[in-house]
């Protein structure tokens, strides 16, 4: 990576319960709005690191710091909200407001989408 590309975290909340009971035809139309985002990385030099969808929250494993040296492991999500992170980005780019108009884009396009800078390390 060059010193003047940064990496961004894209990511992807949705209300997974409302997710699941849309018709096939809106899975079909966010599935065309993430095909069409990957084109316009791709076109337009910002470099796709890595994407995931992640399985349900209910699948996840939450650990948490007891504040006496020890952790709680439970089942299910960490917090109770009605949004959940669905999924990721990674994206190495050199042109941060180029990046922002095609992000913009895709959450025009149906998706909720929270843009983070990964810190200078």
């Amino acid at each position: 990576m060059s010193a003047d590309r940064r990496r961004y975290l894209l990511l992807l909340p949705a209300p997974e319960e409302e997710w699941a009971q849309l018709p096939e035809s809106e899975h079909e139309h966010g599935m065309e709005n993430h095909r069409r985002f990957h084109e316009a990385l791709a076109a337009r030099g910002h470099a796709l690191v890595l994407a995931s969808p992640l399985e349900p929250s209910s699948e996840a494993i939450s650990l948490r710091n007891t504040g006496r040296g020890s952790a709680v492991v439970t089942d299910g999500p960490f917090t109770e909200t009605a949004e959940q992170i669905v999924g990721f980005y990674l994206v190495e780019s050199d042109d941060e407001p180029d990046l922002f108009e095609l992000v913009r884009a895709f959450a025009e396009g149906g998706d909720h989408v929270e843009l983070r800078r990964l810190a200078a390390g």
